[in-house]
């Protein structure tokens, strides 16, 4: 029988038959191999190690502990740490996995170990969506390469300065979204609620802001939209996927799930649209007809002359660009949807909260007009459930996997190069002795004097880091801190959002390189402002 298995990166590991293939040989080499390791590490370096979850196989590891049941992998990680402590060894295969789940922990890894756990183990299907890891997303190692090109993104997309200056672009998006709502609900004409598939409005409105700054176009919407859109959900889903060859690599020919296959289908997708983009620019600035300021206020517009001169580590330059922008496209997407949409359920799960992110927008913006940018500071509610959002449901739970890359001691444990690390953000947040009623959505905490009021999200606060540790923290943080209150709020404040019959929001998760909501939201909206407010 076909069976998935759940690894801590948050994705499935298809194993079918996988106990059968190996051959009596093998089976016994690696026990050979493991009583022989064992034999000569001395009694004091055992005694140092991290404590190992017991229940792992030879060659497989702990992947059947953590095949798919009722938990998610963070939770599943989350219950191992209440039992064996807040760092805990496990085996992905044969990859020796450290599992860390307080903040404290945290701190010592991502500031005075920072430069030892700031590589990536490779994995098959992120070389493939990274066009061999051109892209610096995935790229594994912290290297010159990876710091320039990340660099060059911030620099060109997500500085302030940048930010700033496609203010404009923002707020014509969301508010052209708006704008699109209502006039579907007036095309009723009977005053009543229509539905929106939140999902899909968001989805839209994030990747059309995100192609306009990177690639310096928009979809209008139609098949073009969701084509892009579908690859895009495509190279979300399996870019979490660990594949067998990954945990067990003397397995790498085979493609045990199919993933590879799908891997290689999505990436021939985007690489041709990244493509026509690209060609698209090369045309527009070699017409002398065309304004060259149109084809180089776009980083795709910009990178042919930034690169010029520059060590593209054995990369030719259309592979560094279509790799650059892909992952800055994808990352801006996939994270901020899924963020709006867990904090819009919260909302409609807690009516009194909603009632009061309605209350301070009525205050502080009035119902003659739409949301701007400048308002934000002043929603100080909104920026509550942001936080609390982000607390409870972070996009990524667990932290991307990194790589030791020299012998080092974490936590008063020896831990050896090679050891991939493991941070589940998920357990940190919910840490009750950090955090009052952990389980619960109370954005009132960050109100209060409880302590939790001096925290931000912006990673100087390792009890409450979303967006992930160290070297390796979003780049694009400060883009989602301005792009989630601005289509939060707008939303809330323009339309009256219910369900079906005023029925619960089903909360309930799944893990794929983000942590997205298993139903689509749809929601009934109907306009709250004066018609003058949406022309």
């Amino acid at each position: 029988m076909a069976e998935n298995i759940i690894s801590p990166y948050g994705i499935n590991i298809s194993i079918v038959g996988l106990l059968f293939l190996f051959p009596i040989l093998v089976f016994s080499y690696y026990i050979i191999l493991i009583l022989k390791n064992k034999a000569t590490i001395s009694p004091h370096k055992l005694r140092s190690q991290p404590p190992e979850v017991s229940g792992g196989w030879p060659i497989i590891g702990h992947l059947l502990l953590l095949r798919t049941h009722s938990l998610l992998p963070h939770q599943t990680l989350g219950a191992l740490a209440d039992k064996y402590g807040p760092i805990f060894l496990i085996r992905l295969g044969v990859h020796p996995t450290l599992v860390i789940s307080n903040w404290e922990i945290a701190k010592e890894c991502y500031t005075t170990l920072d430069s030892i756990v700031s590589f990536r183990p490779k994995t098959l299907i992120q070389k493939e969506l990274g066009y061999n890891f051109a892209g610096f997303g995935f790229r594994p190692n912290y290297d010159a390469f990876y710091r320039n090109m990340r660099k060059m993104a911030v620099s060109e997309v997500l500085s302030n300065r940048r930010l700033e200056v496609q203010r404009d672009v923002r707020i014509h998006e969301v508010n052209r979204g708006l704008k699109g709502i209502y006039n579907s609900w007036t095309e009723c004409r009977n005053g009543d609620l229509i539905a929106v598939d939140l999902d899909e409005w968001i989805g839209n409105i994030n990747l059309n802001v995100i192609l306009r700054m990177v690639c310096g176009k928009r979809m209008a919407g139609g098949l073009q939209m969701e084509q892009c859109r579908k690859a895009m959900r495509g190279f979300f889903e399996l870019a979490g996927q660990v594949t067998v060859g990954d945990a067990i690599p003397f397995l790498k020919c085979l493609d045990l799930g199919g993933y590879l296959k799908a891997t290689k289908k999505v990436c021939k997708e985007l690489d041709c649209i990244m493509e026509e983009w690209l060609e698209e620019h090369r045309q527009k600035k070699g017409d002398a007809g065309a304004s060259a300021g149109a084809t180089e206020e776009s980083l795709m517009g910009l990178m042919p002359s930034l690169l010029e001169g520059m060590e593209l580590g054995g990369y030719d330059a259309d592979t560094v660009i279509k790799a650059t922008c892909l992952t800055l496209i994808s990352g801006g997407t996939d994270t901020m949807t899924v963020t709006i949409t867990w904090a819009i359920s919260l909302l409609l799960n807690n009516q009194e909260a909603l009632r009061r992110v309605q209350e301070e927008l009525d205050i502080h913006v009035g119902s003659e007009r739409l949301v701007d940018e400048l308002d934000i500071n002043k929603l100080v509610y909104l920026q509550a459930v942001i936080k609390e959002t982000l607390r409870l449901y972070p996009a990524g739970p667990l932290s991307g996997a990194r790589e030791v890359s020299e012998d080092c001691t974490i936590g008063g444990y020896n831990v050896a190069s090679g050891t991939h690390l493991i941070t589940n953000i998920w357990k940190i947040h919910r840490d009750p002795r950090v955090w009052r009623e952990p389980s619960e959505f109370k954005p009132e905490r960050f109100l209060s004097s409880d302590n939790y009021d001096h925290m931000d999200v912006k990673g100087q606060h390792f009890e409450l880091s979303p967006f992930g540790y160290g070297r390796r923290v979003c780049p694009g943080l400060g883009f989602s801190l301005i792009m989630t209150p601005l289509v939060l709020a707008s939303l809330i404040h323009s339309f009256d959002v219910t369900t079906h019959d005023d029925e619960p929001v089903d909360m309930a998760a799944k893990l794929g390189l983000t942590m997205r909501r298993v139903k689509p939201l749809h929601v009934l909206v109907k306009p709250r402002l004066l018609a003058t407010a949406y022309a």
